[in-house]
């Protein structure tokens, strides 16, 4: 922008410079014979000349002012038109190419799946149905008010809370009722229904029976 103004300045210097030069190029003989004159008369040919040369210089400020005027409204439009393509570029950017959105919603799930993955060793058990659900449940006396879900999944997520928990050491429990109305009713992170308290409290007795014989 700088270079540019500058620029703009220089042009209308070199005009003014070259409607004077050619003006007194013009002028010249007139005003030279004007000095010969009486002092009157001289005058008012000096007057006379410089009056046109007025004239003139008036003129061409009027054709650069408006030269200007239109300059810089095209410059303004110009400047809008770019705006607009930046905002559309940047909420392009913002909305992101769905290639991309897509790859990091996979991240995410994946980086969720193994965080829920880590929580399965920690569960008392895990409850399946017994090839397609999986829900693992874990219960602290000190810390929770009833079991809670910390793993769940379906089909090949399943399958992995099974793989996961059995290497654990954490037992798994078919009961295909109970497991449908966990998986269907509850997230991960939430403590189970007392509608449920019954099923899942005979699940956890058995478990803790099973770990009692193992101490045995």
């Amino acid at each position: 922008m700088c270079i540019r103004a500058r620029l703009k300045g220089l042009l209308k210097a070199s005009l003014f410079a070259a409607v004077i030069y050619f003006a007194m190029k013009k002028d010249m003989p007139e005003l030279v014979a004007a000095i010969r004159l009486p002092l009157e008369d001289g005058v008012a040919q000096l007057f006379s000349r410089l009056l046109g040369l007025s004239f003139r210089l008036a003129f061409l400020l009027l054709v650069l002012a408006l030269f200007d005027y239109g300059y810089q409204k095209w410059e303004f439009e110009r400047s809008i038109r770019m705006s607009k393509q930046e905002l559309k570029e940047e909420y392009k950017q913002m909305e992101g190419d769905p290639q991309i959105k897509s790859k990091i919603r996979q991240k995410q799930r994946e980086l969720a799946r193994s965080r829920m993955m880590s929580s399965v060793p920690k569960a008392d058990v895990v409850i399946t149905n017994p090839t397609h659900l999986a829900i693992a449940l874990q219960y602290d006396r000190g810390k929770m008010i009833a079991p809670t879900v910390v793993a769940k999944g379906a089909g090949e997520v399943a399958e992995k809370i099974k793989q996961v928990a059995r290497k654990a050491g954490v037992p798994v429990v078919e009961n295909k009722p109970l497991a449908q109305a966990l998986f269907k009713s509850l997230d991960i992170g939430d403590v189970i229904p007392e509608a449920l308290y019954k099923a899942v409290a005979e699940i956890l007795a058995y478990v803790y029976r099973l770990k009692a014989k193992v101490v045995r």
